[in-house]
């Protein structure tokens, strides 16, 4: 069957599509919220830190961006996705995920401003 990837019910229901992500009205509808993970043992948590920074810098991002990941039952961690441009209102994940951290959203925001002020591209500094 080649490179073909074949879901059943079980695991369609599992992916989250443009309705589950951004229509509010089917989120109230159906019940759909997201939260950070809670009671996470400080090993994995630490683990999680190490891969978020191993993945961002293997793919040379600058400034902020999220990791996306999933993990199964018996602890096995996926990588979904090195998001460069979250979104940052203050109600999506991204500011969520300071929140929990301790960051409020003005400080998040403050913080995105002063790294995108000290940012220098490499090719200003090209002098060729």
């Amino acid at each position: 069957m080649g490179d073909a990837l074949w879901f059943d019910a079980e695991s369609l229901a599992a992916i989250a599509t443009r309705k589950v992500k951004w229509d509010r009205s089917y989120q109230k509808r159906y019940e759909i919220t997201t939260s950070a993970a809670e009671e996470l043992p400080p090993p994995l948590l630490q683990r999680l830190d190490r891969l978020s920074r191993r993945i961002y810098r293997a793919l040379h991002l600058s400034g902020y961006a999220r990791i996306d990941f999933r993990m199964r039952q018996d602890g096995s961690i996926f990588v979904l996705e090195a998001n460069a441009n979250p979104n940052l209102t203050g109600e999506e994940d991204f500011a969520e995920s300071a929140r929990a951290a301790g960051i409020g959203y003005p400080a998040l925001l403050e913080r995105i401003m002063t790294l995108g002020r000290g940012y220098r591209a490499e090719w200003r500094n090209y002098d060729g």
